[in-house]
């Protein structure tokens, strides 16, 4: 997890994360191979590294909820799609996950 983050070597700024899409399962429950035209990019990802923090009107800075590490849900046309070192990567903010998986 924190090896992704050395390799990247990006450090997003103020509220944005820099996110890893997770694979989905190659097959529906009732046992069907999804073929790859057919599936959709996940929505879930892996929290790979984060900025400081969020910058209030009156100039502090509140911390991230979301921590390197964490796997995370987000929207479907959430964030920003780079390619960085060969992999693909999502730069978002904080605003855009929608929950912590646990």
């Amino acid at each position: 997890m924190a090896k992704a983050a050395t390799e990247v070597k990006v450090r997003p700024l103020h509220d944005r994360i820099l996110v890893r899409r997770v694979q989905e399962d190659e097959k529906t429950a009732g046992g069907i191979i999804i073929p790859e035209s057919a599936k959709e990019k996940p929505q879930r990802g892996e929290v790979v590294a984060t900025g400081k923090g969020r910058v209030t009107e009156d100039g502090k800075t509140m911390p991230l909820e979301v921590r390197a590490g964490d796997t995370i849900l987000f929207g479907k046309y959430s964030g920003t799609e780079l390619k960085l070192n060969g992999h693909d990567y999502l730069m978002m903010r904080e605003e855009d996950v929608l929950g912590v998986l646990n």
